[in-house]
């Protein structure tokens, strides 16, 4: 990487996504049964606090970070309040205290993740070559928090399990409150004022754009794609860890992994096949890898092997249409807005998509349960093979991106 900027930008990645990394996995264990003993709605609500500091985000948050904040004191206040909120979650019991705290955690979070990408944007010479590269901080920061977590409570049960759980959110704090001391090592990157004659709320400014077709079909795929994306991991776990697939528990997560490995050597090359294929063609690539990982799941769950082969596609799935997305995202929206744009993606991406996929396949799953508790996998799989085909097609029919912009076919010039 070119940038003098790129390695602290690695750096922040890395810690980003740690901070995430080191509590979702496990949370839904704490706070079940043999745990905090919530009810199904509470653990819902929790799960829902992401998804709300989305949309608080839009109005909010990155309205901040682009009008009035310089994005590196952001992330720093950010992670700072954040981080001592996660860390709060150690000692809180009850759900009113514990989904208050994650609430506060998620509000400050999640506009971090566009800002991030923003900071990222800003200071990298060439965002279409390096963005995949930087951004593949992120995934070694997800498998270092969650990999360690998952090994160190093998072997425990019950109230051991429980007390061994606690420690993500120790580990999650002090790692948000290590990114928020890093920030201020970060690159400057002051806040944009308003165009004149424009509105004051960049989140409006960004919405408009929505009016020019090409991104409006653009924010349709990525609905699409985001419920898809989101409802793997919750269907994924559950088939893996199946009669007919076979894997033990111990190595669900591990194989799940195996994506992730794959999403770095994708992140890796990303900016090749950008300045081959070009936005659209990749865009693409990225939805059907989706398709063809659950038509796998669908037709062949006795293939233990293939199963677990195909969770490399995780690394096409994401790279290629997410990681392009926010590339793309920079070059089509103004200075002035594209934290707020970022953020009115990511509404799809950790909000909407993220209820849709909770909304639609978690009943879907439950209709397509017998008595006996069989699941019919080559129904459900089929819903989430159909839609990603259909969001192909109209990538491939309605995004047509004015030749001008930023063309990543010219990066190679």
């Amino acid at each position: 990487m070119k940038s003098p900027a790129a390695k602290k930008l690695f750096i922040m990645m890395v810690l980003e996504f740690f901070i995430w990394g080191a509590w979702l996995p496990l949370i839904w264990g704490y706070m079940g049964k043999e745990g905090l003993a919530f009810t199904d709605m509470q653990i819902t609500w929790v799960g829902s606090a992401f998804a709300i500091a989305s949309v608080m985000g839009i109005f909010f948050s990155n309205q901040f970070a682009d009008r009035h904040f310089a994005a590196e004191k952001f992330m720093a206040v950010s992670h700072l309040i954040g981080g001592a909120a996660i860390l709060g979650m150690y000692w809180a019991k009850d759900f009113s205290t514990f989904f208050g705290l994650m609430l506060v955690h998620s509000l400050l979070y999640v506009p971090t993740i566009s800002v991030s990408n923003s900071i990222a944007f800003t200071h990298l010479k060439d965002a279409q070559k390096e963005f995949g590269l930087v951004r593949m901080g992120g995934t070694f920061g997800w498998i270092m928090a969650a990999w360690p977590l998952y090994f160190i409570l093998q072997g425990k049960v019950g109230v051991e399990a429980v007390t061994a759980s606690r420690n993500i959110f120790l580990i999650s704090g002090l790692a948000s409150l290590l990114l928020a001391v890093f920030s201020l090592s970060l690159p400057h990157t002051p806040a944009k004022a308003a165009v004149a004659g424009e509105s004051g709320f960049a989140w409006l400014r960004a919405a408009k754009f929505l009016s020019k077709p090409f991104l409006l079909v653009l924010f349709i795929v990525t609905f699409i794609d985001a419920t898809i994306h989101n409802g793997y991991f919750l269907m994924a776990g559950g088939f893996l860890g199946s009669k007919v697939v076979g894997i033990k528990p111990e190595w669900i997560m591990p194989v799940m992994s195996i994506g992730q490995i794959a999403e770095i050597l994708t992140m890796a090359v990303l900016g090749w096949f950008l300045s081959r294929m070009g936005w659209k063609t990749t865009m693409i690539l990225g939805v059907l890898g989706h398709a063809a990982r659950f038509a796998v799941f669908a037709f062949m769950p006795e293939n233990q092997t293939m199963i677990i082969f195909v969770q490399v596609l995780h690394g096409i799935c994401y790279a290629f249409f997410f990681a392009t997305l926010y590339i793309f995202i920079d070059a089509a929206f103004p200075k002035d807005v594209r934290s707020s744009a970022q953020g009115l993606f990511n509404l799809l991406v950790l909000g909407l998509g993220d209820l849709a996929a909770k909304w639609f396949f978690i009943p879907l799953q439950g209709r397509l349960t017998s008595a006996d508790g069989v699941v019919n996998y080559r129904e459900l799989f089929l819903w989430p093979t159909g839609l990603s085909l259909a969001a192909a097609v109209i990538l491939l029919i309605a995004f047509w991106p004015p030749k001008d912009l930023d063309a990543p076919t010219e990066v190679s010039h």
